[in-house]
């Protein structure tokens, strides 16, 4: 029986099936879903999932692309108590089979084009303890995902569902050298989506063009939650390609779309020639950088007009929990924060810092995660003093707003990708011939920082190049976090406390331009 006081993601599409009957829900290539059918197909797979032993509490894992089939994934996890992840699809193999050991999930949905090879050999790596019920998404006939959903039942499941219950993990964080599963709750994205859709003008007619990676919070964010709360239309696309975004965005008379400046570049070019109609575009975080293709009426831009492109956010606190639409842009690079988070700046003991301090930047409230998977220390030590740490720095200015100042541990920034040194410390690092590396971030002015690794090799080891490093960490982590340059070195300069003195490399090697000032989505 469900509690007339308790609302989850489930219960969206079940009632949008009745509000919008006509309204279309998503849209992947030739797939077309209105509300109606989303619900149908989201019971059918509940009820498959169930018979597979899915249950309250289980995991679920995607290994793809971008897909409508990841919001079908969350729908029917949200009407058993399950949770979704979507993995990362450019993981290397030893990463993937991370990720399925440490997720323990009992489904995992896979891709066989573009990364067959990589799945196989993650799985090879598995062995056969891992016991997962695996389904091919991009085929059809059996243990195909297709037909396993068309095996359950259209009925409403009709369990009962926690809202503070654990549906969306996003892998991030991998500052202790492993990444962790961010637990997203029903309530936060339910809370995610009102407030982010009051900053960005989301409603029934909006059309938003998901073309961000959806193993990342931003895509939800702006505007993928926002507008599947609000009756919108999803837009899925499995990647970037501007030659097929641009037609796309004309004739779904896409009204958001989260695009990175380099393809909007992209898309400007092509749109010169082509002049397809994108009137309809609105003028969010990304369609203000189209000069001269979106319309200049003020009454079209989202809330606060530049405030909106300032804020602080995570994915641990389900995106933004400041921004500068929240009273105007203010004094602090970061903003305020929305109605469903409160920010104090706190010092090591759990005291407020005074106006003007710097101090860690935490956060309670809705918006703010369950913790990470399978991290119980971890977790205990980032909630201290009633708050979540954030590991971030800030200072609370005179006229109340937030200024992010960096990171208390450090991460690099490459195009909307966050690297954190450890990870790629640590892979370097197993190689045979390497004592030990630091990595720093050196401005790119395209992607804002490249990768440099500073290495010293063991004594006596056999001769390695930059490129026996750079590919040595291709094979093991994700392509976009390997070194772009490395430079050998006979020792690490030291602090006084003998940690590596990241700071004198900066300086040496040209690092810089890392996250934080006034910049758009600072923090991460």
């Amino acid at each position: 029986m469900h509690s007339a006081r308790r609302l989850t993601f489930g219960d969206i599409i079940r009632e949008h099936r009745r509000s919008f009957p006509e309204g279309v829900a998503l849209v992947d290539g030739d797939v077309r879903l209105t509300w109606p059918q989303l619900d149908e197909r989201t019971n059918r797979l509940a009820g498959a999932l169930t018979d597979a032993g899915v249950g309250s509490g289980d995991r679920i894992l995607w290994l793809g692309q971008n897909s409508f089939r990841i919001w079908e994934l969350l729908g029917a996890a949200a009407k058993v108590g399950a949770m979704v992840c979507p993995g990362y699809w450019r993981w290397a193999a030893p990463e993937m089979a991370f990720a399925v050991e440490d997720f323990d999930p009992k489904v995992v949905v896979w891709q066989d084009e573009e990364i067959g090879d990589t799945v196989a050999k993650a799985r090879a790596e598995l062995g056969s303890d891992h016991r997962a019920l695996w389904l091919r998404h991009d085929s059809e006939g059996a243990d195909s995902y297709e037909s396993f959903l068309a095996s359950g039942s259209p009925e409403d499941p009709g369990a009962e569902v926690d809202p503070d219950a654990a549906l969306l993990v996003i892998y991030t964080a991998a500052i202790s050298g492993r990444q962790s599963g961010s637990m997203l709750s029903h309530r936060n994205l339910l809370a995610m989506g009102a407030s982010a859709a009051w900053m960005g003008d989301i409603g029934t007619e909006t059309s938003f063009l998901g073309a961000g990676p959806m193993f990342h919070i931003g895509n939800y964010q702006f505007w993928g939650v926002p507008a599947f709360v609000h009756g919108g239309k999803n837009v899925v696309v499995r990647r970037v390609v501007a030659e097929e975004l641009l037609p796309l965005l004309a004739a779904e008379q896409c009204t958001h779309a989260y695009l990175m400046p380099p393809t909007i570049a992209q898309l400007v070019a092509l749109n010169r020639e082509a002049g397809h109609d994108l009137s309809h575009l609105r003028a969010s975080v990304a369609a203000r950088l189209w000069e001269g293709t979106v319309p200049t009426d003020q009454s079209r831009f989202t809330r606060n007009g530049g405030g909106m492109g300032r804020g602080y956010g995570q994915t641990e606190v389900t995106g933004f929990a400041v921004t500068g639409a929240y009273g105007g842009s203010g004094t602090g690079n970061a903003g305020r924060p929305g109605p469903f988070s409160a920010v104090r700046v706190l010092d090591g003991t759990g005291q407020e810092c005074a106006v003007g301090e710097a101090g860690e930047i935490c956060v309670r409230g809705d918006l703010v995660h369950l913790g990470y998977w399978n991290r119980p220390e971890i977790n205990e030590e980032r909630f201290r003093f009633g708050w979540w740490h954030t590991t971030d720095l800030g200072r609370r200015e005179p006229d109340g707003t937030i200024s992010f100042l960096g990171t208390t541990t450090r991460m690099l920034k490459s195009a909307a990708e966050n690297i954190f040194p450890a990870e790629v410390e640590n892979c370097i690092e197993s190689h045979p011939a390497v004592k030990e590396a630091a990595v720093i971030g050196v401005p790119n002015e395209r992607w804002a920082q490249d990768v440099k690794a500073v290495v010293v090799l063991q004594p006596g080891a056999e001769p390695v190049t930059a490129a026996d490093v750079i590919e040595h960490c291709r094979a093991r982590i994700a392509s976009y976090k390997k070194p772009k340059t490395v430079e050998f070195v006979d020792a690490l300069p030291r602090t006084k406390d003998y940690a590596k003195d990241y700071e004198v490399l900066d300086e040496r090697f040209g690092g810089g331009g890392y996250p934080g000032g006034d910049t758009l989505g600072a923090g991460r």
